[in-house]
């Protein structure tokens, strides 16, 4: 059986969902979804900082999103929540 694939928003990599975070948009932040099951439009990324830096380098976070996030506070929730995850 096959399992979803999604792509990385940083690195652009292709890999099953569950080697994958989850991004949500919330008030204006994004924020890791680590149970994949908030509602709305998620961005995925791998469990890594390089990976969050090129997200927000290539502005691809609130393109997936469709919506404004604040950059500065959204590094620094996921980076502190990356820190819980992995």
């Amino acid at each position: 059986m096959s399992r979803p694939i999604r792509m990385c928003a940083g690195c652009r990599g292709r890999v099953e969902k569950d080697g994958l975070i989850r991004i949500v948009a919330r008030d204006g932040v994004g924020l890791v979804d680590s149970a994949q099951t908030e509602p709305g439009r998620g961005v995925y990324l791998h469990r890594s900082v390089r990976c969050l830096d090129l997200a927000v380098k290539r502005r691809t976070l609130g393109r997936a999103l469709r919506t404004e996030i604040d950059g500065p506070r959204t590094v620094e929730a996921i980076r502190t929540q990356l820190g819980a995850v992995t």
